[in-house]
């Protein structure tokens, strides 16, 4: 499924969006999709929710679920046996299986045989990264048929490159409410990395102060509150590094968004991050302190060539995903 265009003579299909939780990204295809198309979103979790979700298979012609889960199976389930066609958009913690971190859908198993059987059944699986793809085949144990690879999009006018010079820091973005958020994004690896690095200053945004107090902040560390994406660009364009030390990503948002406002990036290998990275910057094992400092510390040293770093992200425009939904949707 390579190809989609547009039937002459096809109606406007009514879809239903469906997510467990509320994110910039995920509400990027909401907007995109009522563009075109009439859509109702439906978003949360618990058995109230499934109901509302059962019923509302019946009312709509597609269903378009953000993750694979619990919920999207219950979808994907319906709308098959109704004879109805379903997307589901692979994102993070739906390619996941950590053990030691109690982490990923599928640890549990009847949890990851729902999900199995859901992405067998939808009409089109999206996922972000040949990496990805391979994982999912792998998880589901099955050809792949039904994959798409179609990236995330990203505001490209809003992140931009700033005419003022880089400052010498490494900057890591990561919400992080609770331990094991910390370290999923590999915050721990982070800081052990920064007392081998003490002589670089390192700002780490989004970490709730609860959840870091009693950790050995090293002095070159900095930690900021969340914010919001308008005070988040300063940072992004002041950095010279941007580092993304995770254990598990999809296709990082904040390493895109700082790529595109010219950050050297110095990421571990997982999820879509070999993808985005496309030979620039540095690519290095998680869970390694002593080889993410090597990687930062050759990063320093380098002249930033921004416009390059930028051109490997500014690809993934809101446009472009928004033409190749509308043709996969289409083509249902």
């Amino acid at each position: 499924m390579n190809q989609f265009k547009k039937p002459e003579t096809k109606s406007c299909p009514n879809i239903l969006f469906v997510s467990t939780f509320q994110a910039q990204f995920i509400e990027s295809d909401f907007e995109i999709l009522k563009e075109k198309f009439k859509v109702t979103k439906l978003s949360g979790n618990g058995l109230i929710h499934v109901l509302r979700l059962m019923l509302a298979c019946f009312k709509h012609d597609i269903a378009f679920c953000w993750f694979a889960s619990t919920y999207s199976s219950i979808v994907t389930l319906i709308m098959r046996t109704l004879h109805k066609k379903s997307i589901i958009v692979i994102g993070g913690v739906d390619i996941a299986k950590d053990e030691k971190l109690k982490y990923g859908i599928w640890i549990n198993p009847w949890k990851a045989l729902l999900v199995k059987q859901a992405i067998k059944l939808a009409s089109v699986v999206i996922v972000q990264s040949e990496e990805i793809n391979k994982r999912v085949k792998m998880l589901a144990n099955y050809d792949g048929k039904n994959i798409i690879i179609l990236p995330t999009a990203y505001d490209t006018n809003f992140w931009q490159i700033s005419d003022k010079p880089k400052l010498n820091y490494i900057l890591t973005v990561a919400l992080c409410n609770d331990k094991k958020r910390l370290l999923i994004k590999g915050i721990d690896i982070l800081l052990r990395t920064a007392e081998i690095l003490s002589d670089f200053s390192f700002i780490i945004i989004g970490i709730n102060d609860k959840v870091i107090k009693g950790w050995n902040i090293p002095s070159n560390v900095q930690v900021i509150s969340a914010m919001e994406r308008k005070s988040l660009l300063k940072y992004y364009q002041e950095a010279k590094i941007y580092c993304q030390p995770s254990r598990h990503e999809g296709m990082s948002n904040s390493l895109c968004e700082a790529m595109l406002c010219g950050c050297i990036p110095v990421a571990t290998d997982v999820g879509a991050t070999r993808s985005v990275l496309n030979n620039t910057g540095f690519l290095v094992k998680p869970e390694d302190p002593a080889e993410l400092a090597r990687a930062l510390k050759l990063a320093m040293e380098l002249k930033a060539d921004m416009s390059s770093i930028r051109k490997q992200v500014e690809k993934y425009t809101i446009v472009y995903r928004k033409e190749k939904l509308t043709e996969i949707i289409f083509s249902l």
